[in-house]
């Protein structure tokens, strides 16, 4: 316990020094949002980037801020969607991890892109996170590029994305209900609802429930997604927030179509080869109580109370390959249900003070987290059967495991965290941005099938530094550098052998530039960054004992435009170019060295255009471009790359109705978001469909 004694040590000499008169910097606002968050700006907090409050101007990295209302706009179905039109990031999601993972700066999968839901880390247990559901109850989407161990612990070399909900807000009661239909039955029912209920207390309600019969054969999916918080202002200087999300989904039961002869025939792909009781059911739980306290002018304090609780399942045939005669051979059936709970708190205390005579502001605080995790499975790897090429699957799953559905592993993880963040006004236009962290980590895993049990503490120290200059009080200069660790494989499922090893570390340095011009109508953004990564698994040979001696690298170039070009139009446009390689990694006797880790595209670019043509018109219409990536190590399969179009029309048709039509993938590309690590199976992009909504506020 004497981590527990810095923090507190800090704050009294912070107090010790403070001086009113000499302080000068912006109070921290005890939490209080506005019934609907508009747009973001350079000049809006970033909660991904910093606990510090800072603006994207004044943080040394690479971020972007989604406003919700954006987000749905662009007919971003899901949080995936609405940060791959982010500048660098793209999607390699399928059942498998639960249709959310993402690669970044040339490294991918939840180990390296870390996701949040407000502020707080969900654990990965075996690959997979499955929340938030949709975007409904979406507030805004923060998005951090690059090492930040720093700030969250194991884990993000590659990104951070935070998703902050709806908040209650003080005020008139105020309804929001969407009732929509479209392509292959897809239909939605959704309500958000807030306001005040008495002087103190204010509530949010989110409901959304979707359903749709799918774009393949037997495709059928449904979720309902449930947001409800109440907030207590007990006194002028403190408020209580207690808040439940849950999430149920049943997603298509599609895990992909398999390439004729090692090419993709387009007469199949609306084919399911899949069992005909296939099952994928997500369960998320997320319980919090949020406690805001301003102290005094310059000290206030944080605390986040968490209960998590996720159970996964899956019952599927996974592999399909094609055979001479026009037959597909399934393997791969797989039974698998995941149970995982995560009990967390987190302390944060928020002192401005000066710092030898200059204006500064720190942040410390600690968390701490226990995480269960406990995986039931059969693995039928030795049974195959053979269905048509012009067929679509069906028959029931089969098992040939010897032991059977039953209990396999039970995990235990206890995580405790130390961590400090600090931004000093070094000069009327420089400041310096700093921040450390220690994690310690203990694993215990239950082998339940032989009763052997292995356990590993492992220990993580990061920290960053950057510098930011503001040249005008619009155009900022910034350079940083950070570091991140990261374990083999996700922390609650190592194996015996991967607990044996050490945290991987990465390591990036970063210089950028962003600026607001024309009077906050534009704004642009330019980054370009290098990282090593290394500690990574490699064995010379299939025999060989396994050595953690690997390395990868990437550079990269990242640029955003934000434009309101007069008469209604506006324009926001990314792109990003990345060279990611393998510096020195050897993968079962083959040399990778030089190759493009996979699932990592060279370039990615999005565009949007959005017109307002009066009379409560507006129509919009977007691109997004991804180039080919491979997918394997050994760089001998690749997925083409694609661009696929969306456009929208919206009629305020009163005051209170609003229409919308959503027109996804216009020009029906046929394309593949993933594929198979031999790429003869890949993971297909939903054909061209439409949507049509009624909106009405009360």
């Amino acid at each position: 316990m004497r981590f527990c004694s810095l923090p507190l040590a800090l704050l009294a000499g912070g107090t010790a020094m403070a001086d009113d008169s000499a302080v000068d910097l912006p109070a921290v606002t005890v939490q209080a949002q506005a019934s609907e968050e508009g747009e973001t700006t350079l000049h809006t907090p970033t909660t991904a980037g910093s606990r510090l409050d800072l603006s994207a101007l004044q943080t040394p990295a690479s971020s972007t801020s989604l406003s919700g209302t954006t987000v749905r706009e662009r007919n971003n179905r899901s949080v995936q969607d609405a940060v791959t039109r982010t500048p660098g990031i793209s999607t390699i999601g399928t059942p498998g991890n639960g249709g959310t993972a993402l690669s970044a700066r040339g490294f991918t999968g939840h180990s390296a892109t870390m996701q949040l839901y407000d502020g707080t880390r969900q654990y990965v247990g075996a690959g997979t996170v499955t929340f938030p559901v949709d975007t409904w109850s979406v507030a805004r989407i923060d998005v951090l590029r690059g090492p930040a161990s720093v700030l969250y612990g194991e884990g993000a070399t590659g990104a951070v994305i935070n998703v902050v909900p709806k908040k209650p807000f003080a005020g008139e009661i105020q309804n929001h209900l969407r009732l929509g239909y479209g392509s292959d039955d897809r239909r939605q029912a959704a309500l958000d609802s807030g306001g005040s209920l008495s002087d103190a207390l204010s509530y949010r309600f989110n409901l959304n429930q979707q359903a749709s019969n799918g774009w393949v054969d037997r495709g059928d999916s449904d979720s309902l997604a449930l947001s409800a918080a109440l907030r207590w202002d007990a006194s002028d200087d403190m408020s209580f927030t207690l808040s439940h999300d849950q999430g149920e989904q049943s997603p298509e039961r599609y895990l992909g179509t398999p390439l004729v002869d090692g090419k993709f025939r387009e007469g199949i792909r609306d084919r399911n080869y899949n069992v005909a009781n296939a099952d994928i059911r997500y369960n998320d739980q997320i319980t919090r109580l949020v406690t805001d306290w301003r102290i005094s002018d310059v000290l206030s304090a944080s605390n986040q109370l968490y209960y998590i609780k996720t159970q996964r399942y899956w019952r599927n045939s996974e592999a399909y390959r094609w055979q001479p005669g026009d037959t597909v051979e399934r393997s791969e059936f797989y039974r698998i249900k995941h149970t995982q709970e995560q009990v967390g708190d987190r302390q944060t205390f928020t002192l401005e003070h000066p710092l030898f005579g200059l204006d500064s502001r720190t942040v410390v605080g600690v968390d701490y987290n226990r995480i269960h995790f406990a995986r039931q499975h059969d693995f039928a790897s030795s049974f195959s059967d053979s269905v048509p090429l012009a067929g679509s699957g069906g028959g029931q799953y089969q098992s040939t495991d010897p032991l059977g559905y039953g209990p396999r592993e039970r995990n235990l993880a206890r995580q405790f965290s130390l961590f400090a963040e600090n931004r000093t006004q070094l000069t009327e236009r420089l400041s310096l941005v700093t921040g450390v962290r220690r994690d310690q980590v203990h694993i215990d895993r239950s082998n339940l099938v032989d009763d052997s049990r292995v356990d590993r503490s492992l220990t993580g120290d990061n920290w960053r530094a950057g510098l930011v200059f503001a040249l005008t009080p619009e155009l900022s200069l910034y350079g940083q550098y950070a570091t991140s660790t990261e374990g083999v494989s996700n922390l609650l499922t190592l194996n015996p052998t991967q607990q044996q090893f050490d945290l991987s570390e990465a390591k990036q340095t970063e210089i950028g530039l962003k600026q607001l011009f024309w009077g906050g109508q534009g704004e642009w953004t330019l980054a370009a960054y290098h990282i090593v990564k290394n500690k990574l698994l490699s064995r010379a040979t299939p025999t060989a004992p396994t050595e953690q001696i690997g390395q990868q690298s990437s550079d990269g170039l990242e640029a955003s435009l934000e434009l309101a070009l007069g008469r209604g139009w506006q324009v926001s446009a990314n792109a990003a170019f990345v060279r990611a390689e393998y510096d020195d990694f050897v993968e079962g006797g083959g040399d990778r060295s030089g190759n493009r880790p996979s699932n990592v595209p060279k370039r990615t670019a999005n565009l949007w255009l959005n017109k307002d043509f009066g009379r409560g018109v507006e129509a919009g219409i977007g691109a997004r471009y991804v180039d080919a990536r491979y997918v394997n190590t050994a760089n001998t399969a690749e997925v083409p790359g694609y661009t696929v179009v969306d456009a929208n029309i919206a009629w305020q048709v009163l005051s209170d109705v609003r229409l919308g039509l959503e027109l996804n993938n216009l020009f029906d590309r046929q394309y593949a978001t993933s594929a198979s690590s031999d790429g003869e199976q890949w993971y297909l992009g939903a054909p061209r469909s439409l949507f049509v909504s009624a909106d009405y506020r009360f």
